[in-house]
């Protein structure tokens, strides 16, 4: 569904990805996982257009929207979480889901929001409240909420457990879970807590200094003592 190849991008001349290959299949959630600075963020938003890739290829569904614009990436199917959730604080709940149905059908509109309303019930309480009043969580569930108005194919998050409790992230990632089983949604999960992603991810990659340097299952990458060594049992890669 999702495949990079290659992958090189930076900004001016500092380079941060360094030919990057993965792939994301159809229906799978494969993490990625790295300490800060690995260039995580940078490769999700290279694939979403901005920065422009230098060198390398994404490909959609078998089609390279690596020369397209952002606007015409989200029409063929891809949706963007962005770290630290970047909800629009002065609209509200519903003005937020209605900004993530931009590029989707209207007449879907109606069926959409009630989806996403009885995946995050607490929005639902919060319909008319301004996004920049919830709270971290309620946050974060608008920003993936809003993310699939859009009716992706494939969704990008970046840390959705950023800054939230822990009971909170156990919360997040059981939505995210539902989201791939019962919706059918392929999910590519950017997330430094390597547990929570390696445990729910069917494979996961681990990169390092721009570069993807493992790749493997999630219960295999959980297992291997290097990975536990730097990012499961209090290490820092």
């Amino acid at each position: 569904m999702l495949r990079v190849e290659g992958l090189q991008a930076g900004y001016g001349n500092i380079q941060a990805l360094h030919g990057i290959d993965l792939e994301v299949a159809e229906g799978e959630i494969v993490a990625l996982v790295g300490a800060n600075g690995a260039g995580k963020t940078t490769l999700l938003m290279t694939i979403c257009g901005n920065p422009r890739a230098s060198a390398g290829r994404v490909r959609l569904a078998g089609e390279d929207i690596t020369p397209l614009p952002t606007h015409q990436i989200i029409r063929r199917g891809l949706a963007h979480c962005p770290e630290g959730r970047r909800i629009f604080p002065r609209m509200s709940v519903r003005e937020n889901l209605q900004m993530g149905a931009a590029t989707a059908p209207p007449a879907h509109f109606g069926q959409d929001l009630e989806r996403v309303l009885t995946l995050f019930p607490r929005l639902k309480e919060r319909l008319t409240q301004r996004g920049g009043t919830l709270s971290g969580g309620e946050q974060q569930m608008l920003a993936i909420g809003r993310a699939l108005m859009s009716r992706p194919k494939v969704l990008l998050l970046d840390e959705p457990s950023l800054g939230l409790a822990p009971l909170v992230v156990r919360h997040i990632f059981e939505i995210i879970a539902a989201i791939n089983r019962d919706q059918g949604v392929t999910i590519f999960l950017v997330e430094q807590n390597a547990y929570h992603a390696l445990k729910l991810a069917h494979r996961g990659y681990v990169m390092v200094n721009g570069r993807i340097a493992l790749g493997g299952s999630g219960a295999d990458l959980l297992a291997n003592p290097e990975i536990r060594a730097h990012y499961l049992d209090g290490g820092a890669a």
